[in-house]
């Protein structure tokens, strides 16, 4: 940002510098005792140590600078001037959700810095600041449609612009970006009300959109029909993770663990049953250790269906004894699951199950009876 990256030239060009420095004054306060000279009037020498120590004290100021900073974002979208004036040069627009930091204020106008996302780029909306090849201008936008951390229920509108692009997106013929509008709306709301209620929903929301869009790139390619796991590029669990690491113990940390398991699952079982075997492992551990996550159903029915599937892939093994405890365990799973969750949609689907494998009817393969 601009504040950091004029203190870091200054701190640089202090390091470059030559002839020896006298201690800034307002170093005195922040620095111990111990790294600066006694007498100050008279002792100008700086050794490179406490230049390194000026450097990280100018490091840790920007960062507070730009912290303490005013930053909002806009739920619509703004065209940003050169001047105060529509009839000036027009830098960009800038996206909905896109961060800005208040520079000035000039009537109804405001000068701000911007991050505006690449023009053409592959998927440009599912990039967050931190990873976008976009470019960070300043200029002049109409101070209406911004939330600041100040605004009142700043939160519920950003959470509320999210819903909506996200609505926007689901549409055969809607906005164009709105799934990227609605990643970074949410994520606005963690950003800038860290502590707001919504927060922690909105930053899983975030990671689901993200999720969601990497998982179907994954899927698209051709290592996506590899057995193993570790044959393909995993799904990136960076924003699932943090999710987990900052709200813990709540749904939607036990909902990001969920998607995690993604990644272990096998691309094409190719009619083995060490894959269905090895998933219907994870799921069941996963259920163990998380019973009242609002993903527990559905993992318990993904272990039922995948012990079920075993019945027939037991067969063509020829192990008929595996094939027997793969339909005990199936059962038992599905009964569990419409015991435990009855009002889940996912009890449903197990009754449905349940009734198939008791019946001998082969939830896998080809056969037909």
């Amino acid at each position: 940002m601009m504040i950091t990256n004029i203190l870091v030239d200054l701190a640089l060009a202090c390091l470059r510098s030559q002839p020896a420095q006298p201690v800034p004054r307002i170093l005195i306060y922040v620095l111990p005792s111990n790294h600066y000279p006694s007498n100050l009037e008279t002792n100008t020498t700086v050794k490179p140590i406490t230049k390194l120590l000026y450097l990280t004290v100018l490091l840790v100021l920007g960062n507070t600078l730009l912290l303490a900073a005013d930053r909002g974002t806009l739920v619509r979208e703004a065209v940003i001037y050169l001047t105060p004036d529509t009839t000036s040069s027009k830098l960009g627009q800038v996206e909905r959700g896109r961060e800005l930091i208040r520079l000035d204020k000039s009537r109804n106008w405001l000068h701000v810095e911007a991050l505006l996302g690449p023009a053409h780029a592959p998927d440009p909306a599912f990039v967050l600041e931190d990873e976008d090849e976009g470019r960070t201008i300043s200029g002049w936008i109409l101070d209406t449609g911004i939330v600041w951390a100040s605004t009142p229920n700043g939160d519920r509108i950003l959470f509320g612009a999210a819903v909506d692009s996200e609505d926007e997106a689901s549409r055969r013929h809607g906005r164009r970006g709105a799934a990227g509008d609605a990643l970074r709306l949410y994520h606005r709301v963690f950003d800038i009300f860290p502590t707001a209620p919504l927060a922690g929903e909105a930053l899983y929301r975030a990671a689901d959109i993200k999720w969601q869009i990497d998982k179907a790139d994954m899927q698209s390619r051709p290592s996506a029909r590899t057995k193993e796991a570790f044959m393909r590029g995993g799904i990136d669990e960076e924003a699932m993770k943090q999710v987990m690491k900052k709200f813990p113990d709540t749904k939607w940390a036990q909902l990001a663990a969920f998607h995690l398991l993604d990644n272990k699952m096998c691309g094409d079982w190719q009619g083995s049953s060490k894959c269905p075997d090895k998933e219907a492992d994870i799921y069941e551990k996963y259920v163990k250790e998380r019973p009242e996550s609002p993903a527990a159903p559905e993992a318990l029915y993904n272990a039922a269906s995948r012990r079920a599937a075993l019945i027939e892939i037991y067969k063509t093994e020829e192990q008929a004894k595996k094939s027997d405890q793969a339909k005990d365990q199936a059962i038992s799973l599905a009964q569990q699951l419409i015991s435990r969750y009855p009002q889940s949609a996912w009890s449903s689907r197990g009754q449905t199950l349940l009734f198939l494998v008791q019946q001998g009817v082969p939830t896998y393969g080809n056969a037909i009876q």
